[in-house]
């Protein structure tokens, strides 16, 4: 459906919450090329941490059955255990789920872990849960250098890594090979309006991928809203950002991310966005 050469993947939570089969069945109908997974705070989700190795493989049998990949897992589980907590017990549990992740990637295929770019949610920020996260996300960079799998930090609804600025001073920080960046040009746009691919740029060579979803902008007075958005109505240029992205030619993948699966009528309101997608890679000139 997406005449890009680019591979054009679609979020879990985008699909009908049924059996994994079905996901699969709608993301071959969508010509999708890979689905990434979703491991949030919920216990539900997380519990995909200590699948079987019979649940992995009944997975992987799928991967090949449909040729859908799941290419990248979006691990935001460090809402609830976030490695910059100022509670130690915390903190371990982080670093714990993110080996965990680390070897269920592994065992799936994968090669990126998307992180959420919190220090913590649920907590007060500080100096000292800043320098917690930088600690951690060391230890979490040495599990990535031994496994051989990418983490790549999310742009995301806080201020802690809202921007790919932000995100460079904390590769400065922790320079390592096996650290990237995943883009939500949602999240982006957000917060940094007309700047968007001023900041894409200041990054290009350290993205693995983009988020594609609409947002509503923060203001002084507007907190912003950047999940449940419909495509169209937000703030995002799609066709200014995906113009950018086609004159530096970038190969990278993309990802679209939407929150259908409860919905509904999930698979018509999948069509909606897809149909919106496609329009905006056409008005870019991709294709």
């Amino acid at each position: 459906m997406f005449n890009i050469s680019n591979q054009v993947g679609i979020y879990e939570k985008a699909l009908p919450n049924g059996d994994w089969s079905e996901k699969f069945k709608i993301a071959k109908q969508f010509n999708f090329d890979f689905i990434e997974l979703s491991i949030d705070e919920s216990p539900e989700r997380l519990a995909r941490l200590d699948w079987s190795d019979q649940e992995i493989n009944n997975l992987n049998k799928l991967q090949s059955e449909y040729q859908i990949k799941i290419r990248s897992i979006c691990f935001s589980g460090h809402r609830k255990y976030p490695l910059g907590s100022h509670n130690e017990t915390i903190r371990t549990t982080a670093l714990a789920l993110l080996k965990k992740c680390i070897v269920l990637a592994i065992k799936l295929g994968v090669r990126v872990i998307q992180l959420a770019g919190y220090d913590v949610y649920y907590e007060i920020k500080d100096y000292e849960t800043r320098t917690w996260f930088l600690t951690n996300l060391k230890a979490g960079l040495k599990l990535a250098n031994r496994y051989g799998v990418m983490l790549a930090i999310e742009t995301m609804d806080d201020p802690f890594i809202s921007s790919i600025t932000k995100y460079l001073a904390i590769k400065k920080e922790c320079p390592s090979p096996w650290l990237s960046v995943y883009p939500d040009v949602g999240n982006l746009s957000a917060w940094v309006g007309a700047e968007v691919t001023k900041e894409i740029a200041s990054g290009i060579d350290e993205i693995v991928g983009f988020h594609l979803k609409d947002t509503i902008a923060v203001s002084s007075h507007y907190p912003g809203k950047f999940k449940r958005v419909p495509f169209g109505s937000g703030c995002v240029d799609f066709v200014k950002i995906l113009q950018y992205l086609r004159t530096v030619d970038y190969q990278g993948s993309f990802m679209i991310e939407a929150w259908f699966e409860d919905d509904n009528n999930p698979v018509q309101e999948l069509q909606t966005a897809v149909n919106f997608i496609n329009k905006q890679f056409r008005k870019a000139g991709w294709g």
